[in-house]
């Protein structure tokens, strides 16, 4: 488990899901204003794409847009060496990531966690630390605000896509021409250039299939 920074710049090329954010900001970033209209805050959300899309910056973003601290979990840091050690880690993170709530959780390319629940004898650990994130998803009563990210949705099992883990799922595509020319200036005036001075058109023309 840990701190991560946030970023208040929004990301090029992400319009469906930053629109989805501007729809939900104040119900998760001040859940206690909807609470006499019995509205559940947003769960979270799953976003699936390519490596290089943006969907760790996307996280970043979310958090920072919300204003809400970063946490991010590592289900490979979860594991111990006796019986049980696995599970109380688990108990004692979620434990912690609700006393830093309201917040954002951050899962990094999730499937890499379910790939170790594949098999016979020695995954029935890593099962149960699924089962157990898996029901507390379900049933958490904290504003938590879970970002999951992938790389193949197809690699996740049925039950983590069920209604009530996430709110949408997001696929992360390839820029299109118009979002690589947003995101070569968006990185121009971070290096302190003027885009104007640069042949964005053809720099974009040049950069097809190329990731953020």
């Amino acid at each position: 488990l840990s701190l991560e920074g946030t970023s208040s710049n929004e990301p090029a090329g992400l319009s469906n899901l930053t629109k989805w954010l501007r729809k939900h900001k104040e119900q998760v970033a001040s859940p206690h204003k909807f609470s006499k209209y019995i509205l559940e805050a947003p769960k979270g959300l799953l976003v699936s794409g390519i490596p290089g899309t943006g969907k760790s910056l996307m996280a970043k973003y979310i958090a920072g847009y919300f204003g809400l601290s970063l946490v991010k979990l590592d289900f490979g840091n979860l594991g111990g060496g006796l019986v049980g050690e696995s599970e109380k880690n688990m108990d004692n993170a979620l434990n912690l990531i609700e006393a830093i709530s309201p917040c954002v959780l951050w899962v990094d390319e999730m499937e890499k966690a379910f790939s170790g629940s594949k098999g016979n004898s020695g995954h029935e650990t890593t099962k149960r630390l699924i089962g157990k994130f898996l029901t507390w998803m379900q049933e958490k009563t904290k504003p938590v605000f879970v970002v999951a990210t992938c790389n193949n949705v197809k690699e996740l099992p049925p039950e983590l896509l069920r209604k009530g883990r996430f709110d949408e799922i997001f696929f992360v595509d390839l820029p299109s021409k118009e979002e690589r020319k947003d995101i070569i200036k968006i990185h121009l005036e971070k290096r302190h250039r003027n885009p104007a001075d640069f042949e964005i058109d053809k720099i974009a023309d040049n950069t097809k299939e190329f990731a953020g």
